[in-house]
């Protein structure tokens, strides 16, 4: 019965890893928690991942970090460097998958091929 479920929705099975990183980054201690949902934030938008077994690698690894950070009592800084923007974006590029922009990046090269081919002619 779930299978057209998921169809529709996507996999419950991430659904609930999902709700479970959420959990888990509520439960972090400060300033780990803001830290990381900064960084959640940033993943959310800038990523733009829509493969969603990469996804739920991606966000796993990310709360293992903070939590084992908050536990070492690990600054801040020495988990993000000078430039926290370098950080978050070489963290998702270290997590191939699908992404929204593909689709399109797609479109753009087959529909400049269509016009260099139509002056061919």
């Amino acid at each position: 019965m779930s299978n057209w479920i998921e169809v529709l929705t996507g996999s419950l099975e991430q659904k609930r890893q999902y709700r479970e990183y959420k959990a888990r980054l509520k439960a972090l201690p400060e300033p780990y928690a803001s830290a990381a949902k900064a960084i959640d934030r940033y993943v959310m938008y800038y990523g733009g991942l829509t493969d969603g077994d990469t996804m739920v690698r991606l966000l796993t690894d990310h709360i293992e970090l903070w939590e084992r950070a908050a536990t070492d009592a690990t600054p801040l800084r020495e988990i993000v460097g000078d430039d926290p923007v370098d950080f978050a974006e070489t963290f998702i590029r270290a997590y191939s998958g699908t992404q929204w922009i593909d689709k399109e990046r797609a479109r753009l090269v087959k529909a400049i091929d269509d016009a260099e081919r139509e002056t061919l002619r």
